[in-house]
């Protein structure tokens, strides 16, 4: 097949699958199912931090989830750094310049004065980009992580465009990467080196969990404010102590991010503002972004709708050498 040929018939491709495809989608996500609108309206503490049936069932494999206690995260301002949790996953994936899969943000309050909210992958138990992806390239795995295999995606974004939390990221060009990027061995548990066209976002770190170790996130923070959490096992830690997750999270009020849309995310936050480290809601000192030590502009440099021009096919083998 010829280049140009190639080229037309992926976009003919993308351009008629999406209207079907994300409409077939939209009328099959369980975010507008009348059942789960219910379940959405009458949902309670009590059955948020109760084992769900459909978790206790799953005694075959782990239910991974995370804890955020805002009590305290207070942006490392008092330490005078970057976050260090997204800090420690740029570093830990080789991601992108800019390109933060564990944002943190500052969050204004009502009386006035902020918090901080380190923001990863939701991990939706019902995402919204799993039900829309056109090539089934992104999905759930057994342990309910959300990953997206680059080797399938092919760059439409819909995936982004549905995830309510904007925690997705797409490669417009080549990324500028450290030299030890090109020794990673790629696979959707550990999506390095990142790629041009494709999305890329949190992981949950599968491969280190398998193996008895905590997230880059969740090692990496100074203040121990992330757990790492089992839904099977009903336990969580942060590489300091263990809880009893179920109870953890009734006694501190837990909640989880924008849960009324009934995506059911597997993050839960504790309310605060980093009082445990002495911050106040009107603490003055600056938050400092992250840093990268190595360059590159492709993360954000949008070339155009689509990130291969006329005479560039894209192809897994091409972006991988």
């Amino acid at each position: 097949m010829k280049k140009k040929d190639k080229n037309f018939s992926r976009r003919q491709f993308i351009t008629k699958s999406v209207g079907t495809v994300g409409l077939l989608a939209v009328l099959s996500s369980p975010l507008i199912s009348a059942a789960n609108r219910a379940k959405a309206s009458t949902s309670t503490s009590k059955t948020v931090f109760n084992k769900p049936d459909e978790v206790a069932a799953n005694t075959t494999g782990r239910a991974w989830c995370m804890v955020i206690d805002l009590k305290k995260c207070e942006g490392c301002v008092t330490i005078d750094t970057p976050p260090q949790c997204t800090q420690a996953c740029a570093n830990g994936h080789l991601s992108p310049k800019g390109m933060e899969w564990i944002q943190v943000f500052e969050v204004d309050l009502p009386g006035g004065g902020s918090y901080f909210m380190p923001t990863p992958c939701q991990h939706c138990e019902n995402a919204p980009c799993t039900n829309i992806c056109p090539v089934g390239a992104t999905y759930h795995t057994k342990d309910g992580v959300v990953l997206i295999d680059h080797r399938r995606c092919i760059g439409c974004r819909m995936c982004m465009a549905a995830c309510p939390y904007h925690r997705r990221f797409f490669n417009w060009g080549t990324p500028e990467l450290p030299p030890e990027a090109a020794f990673a061995e790629y696979s959707p548990e550990h999506p390095m080196p990142a790629i041009k066209g494709t999305v890329m976002k949190c992981d949950f770190c599968p491969d280190l969990m398998r193996n008895g170790k905590l997230p880059y996130c969740v090692s990496g923070c100074p203040m121990k404010a992330l757990y790492m959490g089992d839904l099977n096992e009903g336990i969580a830690s942060n590489g300091v102590e263990v809880v009893q997750l179920y109870k953890f999270l009734d006694a501190n009020n837990a909640y989880r991010y924008k849960e009324a849309l009934g995506t059911q995310p597997r993050v839960w936050y504790l309310p605060g503002h980093g009082q445990l480290f002495g911050r106040t809601p009107d603490d003055s000192r600056q938050f400092k972004p992250p840093e990268w030590s190595w360059g590159g502009e492709g993360y954000d440099r949008k070339i155009g709708i689509f990130p291969w021009g006329e005479s560039d096919t894209w192809t897994w083998e091409a972006q991988v050498k």
